[in-house]
């Protein structure tokens, strides 16, 4: 009836041009022609699978029944359609499923077949073999079967190997942008990176390859749906981790990253070998390394900062480009910093960006003011740290 050797060479070429498992795409076939027998032979109600035997070259359908007893099933009632109008949504989902003889086998019925017989087995039954081809429209039922079973492996398939990219950096290619949200071209699946993790005045043209940060894999009406970022802070962390070998291969460590995206971004890193300056090697020689994370962002400046156990350095160091004279550390987790004069406008930022990021930066409450007037309080010289999410769930379940 069937071309075994035919089937199995367009499976494996399906398989191949999909990148899918052929044996996927062969369960796909298998389920697609008990489809096609239960049309063809009007078996509605009847579990019926099939397999197909490339070695043996023989294609083979059998009848599944599951072993219940009056514990896993019920059985109708006169009139119980009427009863079940009158039940809640809840109670009905709570009802064992109906006794179908076509489906189910009572245990005692079971074990006259299979001595050992338990409750939930199936049992594998014999029924009659195709003696030709299946007719115009159970062979429509079977293509329908196999393409629907294809896209869900194909989905599936998506899903799974971009879940184990969430949190890393893909290529895409700009496909169109719609009301502000821009949709990419992935290869084997489609991103959209919505208006607000988009980076504050970037414009978005049509072909245009970009890298994206992979921040969720969300289920979507024609598949996983991917979401994309480029305002996240992670997204500069994770270009530097590109241009930067000591930090991918762990000898530099980038321990906080805070971003006003499409403005300024403060970067602070720690070095875990001796001899090793982790600024200088984000910068790079002559700066070609930050001017390649630079080209991704545009004219979004980057501040890296040299990382500090001791807070007082630290708070001081965040401050950059500005160079702090001193820092006193005062409770309540505020920090003091002086400034030489001329660097004051430099330290506190236009509108007070600079001092604001530092303050996110390191946790603490910075009060930015003149070397040689420490008792004027500057305009938009404090800033106070974001409290940190995590902390806030934290406190809430206390």
């Amino acid at each position: 009836m069937f071309d075994i050797k035919a089937l199995n060479k367009a499976i494996e070429q399906l398989a191949g041009e999909k990148d899918l498992n052929p044996s996927q795409v062969l369960e796909a076939v298998e389920a697609a022609l008990a489809s096609a027998y239960k049309k063809e032979y009007d078996k509605k109600g009847e579990v019926v699978r099939c397999t197909i035997d490339a070695k043996a070259n023989e294609i083979t359908f059998f009848q599944v029944k599951t072993v219940v007893d009056e514990n896993t099933v019920r059985f109708p009632k006169e009139g119980e359609e009427v009863e079940e109008k009158q039940l809640t949504q809840e109670e009905i989902e709570n009802l064992l499923p109906l006794y179908n003889s076509d489906r189910h086998i009572l245990i005692e019925d079971a074990r006259k077949v299979k001595s050992d017989a338990q409750i939930g087995e199936e049992l594998i039954f014999d029924i009659d073999q195709p003696t030709s081809d299946f007719g115009r429209i159970a062979a429509q039922t079977a293509k329908q079967v196999v393409l629907q079973k294809l896209r869900e492996i194909e989905k599936s398939s998506v899903k799974s190997e971009f879940e184990s990219k969430i949190g890393t950096l893909v290529s895409g290619i700009v496909q169109r942008v719609e009301r502000g949200n821009v949709f990419v071209d992935l290869g084997k699946a489609s991103g959209v990176m919505f208006f607000s993790e988009g980076i504050p005045g970037e414009h978005y043209r049509i072909g245009e390859r970009l890298k994206f940060y992979l921040s969720s894999v969300q289920e979507g009406g024609r598949g996983p749906q991917l979401v994309l970022s480029r305002s996240h802070p992670k997204f500069i962390e994770k270009l530097f981790e590109l241009e930067v070998p000591e930090i991918a291969d762990g000898v530099v460590q980038v321990k906080g990253i805070v971003r006003e995206p499409g403005s300024r971004t403060k970067i602070a890193v720690a070095s875990t070998a001796e001899g090793v300056d982790p600024v200088g090697a984000c910068v790079g020689q002559r700066g070609a390394r930050v001017m390649a994370v630079n080209s991704e962002v545009g004219s979004e400046k980057i501040d890296i900062i040299d990382w500090s156990e001791d807070e007082s350095v630290y708070v001081g160091n965040s401050l950059s480009p500005a160079t702090a004279s001193s820092t006193k550390l005062k409770d309540h987790h505020e920090a003091l910093v002086l400034v030489p004069e001329d660097q004051l406008s430099l330290a506190i930022g236009k509108g007070g960006q600079n001092v604001r990021l530092a303050a996110k930066l390191t946790g603490w409450k910075i009060d930015v003011r003149s070397q040689s007037n420490p008792d004027i309080v500057q305009s938009d010289g404090t800033a106070v740290a974001e409290e940190d999410d995590s902390k806030k769930e934290s406190d809430d379940e206390e």
